[in-house]
């Protein structure tokens, strides 16, 4: 960057908002090297940060996957849950109590239990399987592989997930195999039915009720559907002092104690905050750096800027608005190869969903982190002193 170049922008606008920038720019393209460099800690922190991101809020989505898609608005557990995976059996009765409610709908039972699924080379699989009644199936499968909803409606049939498919050796539809030693026969397979826990196999209630031996007229929760037009507040209300002596949880509460529960309980929350933390200072140490050494060597260049009438402030706006179009440059490279991660994981085993609303904040953090690794340089370009250009 010439003196001239610099002595031309500010001789046409003097403390122009438009001509430090335009100074800014070119100092940007001028500097290849700092500006690579720069330019590598903004990708590190959208890209590292991302999907780490992705992978976190698609384990959140595994830990309460059967809350999320049951279709139910209000769960009826036993007392004192801390989780939708951990609550006591309850009553079959409590289906009669709901249902003489005006605002309910429909209630129906789920029971969740365990057992091993006997693949076809003779080993076993632990697996969650989850009964649903027939033939609502609320709180079963939302959304199918092969067959559909009809493959349930026999007593035998259960559902495996077509990512689970290998690990259980790859039954085929219409296979018959054991689940806790008794017989079932593959109805269906399921898309994005996985759990937190293990494997999600779901099943007719009855037979659910014989692989884990649950005691007659006892189930993990019962689901409960609010009429349409029924107000939520008033329906819950009357339907928390039909049951006084069990929770009732609105979907999204539920959902939202599973995730908090696992979140805190399981080390994840520990482990992605740790490197995130660990990818943001990677790229505060690359953007500082690079800065620092960009304007380090073009200390010149400021003290002529300061020379011809520029102002400390005309100063700071040239380093930040360098700043600015790196991290806009970085910001869409980041967020290029973040979708295309996304894109190619999608389907895959492997945790990753990345919410809308999460981008704009992830950018906004990506700028302060930038803003932030400029202060070091920011300090030595204001130290430039317009008598130096003379020495």
């Amino acid at each position: 960057m010439s003196p001239m170049i610099l002595t031309r922008d500010f001789a046409w606008l003097p403390g122009g908002v438009f001509m430090r920038s335009l100074t800014a720019f070119r100092m940007v393209v001028h500097d290849r090297s700092s500006t690579a460099g720069a330019l590598l800690g903004v990708v590190a922190i959208v890209f590292l940060v991302g999907q780490q991101l992705s992978i976190l809020f698609g384990l959140l989505n595994y830990m309460s996957v059967l809350v999320d898609h049951s279709g139910a608005d209000a769960w009826i557990m036993s007392p004192h849950v801390r989780n939708a995976d951990a609550g006591d059996l309850v009553s079959g009765r409590f289906m009669d109590r709901a249902m003489g409610l005006e605002d309910v709908e429909w209630a129906e039972p789920v029971l969740i239990g365990n057992g091993l699924f006997k693949t076809s080379g003779g080993s076993s699989e632990s697996v969650r399987v989850v009964g649903v009644r027939r033939p609502r199936l609320s709180g079963g499968p939302w959304e199918y592989e092969e067959a559909d909803e009809r493959g349930l409606l026999d007593f035998e049939s259960v559902t495996v997930d077509r990512l689970d498919l290998a690990k259980l050796g790859n039954p085929a539809l219409g296979e018959v195999t054991e689940i806790g030693g008794r017989r079932v026969r593959v109805g269906a397979v399921t898309k994005g039915a996985r759990g937190f826990q293990g494997t999600l196999v779901f099943a007719p209630l009855e037979k659910v009720k014989e692989i884990s031996r649950t005691p007659p007229g006892r189930y993990s929760a019962v689901l409960v559907r609010f009429r349409p037009g029924a107000v939520r507040e008033a329906a819950l209300e009357s339907l928390q002092a039909a049951m006084p002596l069990h929770t009732v949880y609105t979907t999204d509460e539920l959902s939202r104690l599973t995730r908090r529960y696992y979140f805190i309980n399981t080390g994840i929350g520990g482990s992605f905050g740790f490197s995130t933390a660990i990818a943001v200072l990677i790229g505060i140490v690359i953007i500082s750096l690079t800065m620092y050494t960009s304007v380090l060597g073009r200390a010149r260049d400021f003290a002529v800027m300061r020379a011809i009438g520029g102002r400390r402030r005309d100063v700071a706006v040239v380093v930040f608005s360098e700043v600015l179009i790196i991290t806009c440059m970085g910001l869409f490279i980041g967020f290029l190869l973040l979708a295309a991660l996304l894109n190619a994981t999608s389907g895959s085993s492997i945790p990753s969903y990345f919410p809308a609303e999460v981008a704009p904040i992830l950018a906004a953090g990506a700028l302060l982190v930038s803003l932030a690794g400029s202060l070091v340089a920011l300090h030595v370009a204001l130290k430039a002193e317009p008598a130096s250009v003379f020495h």
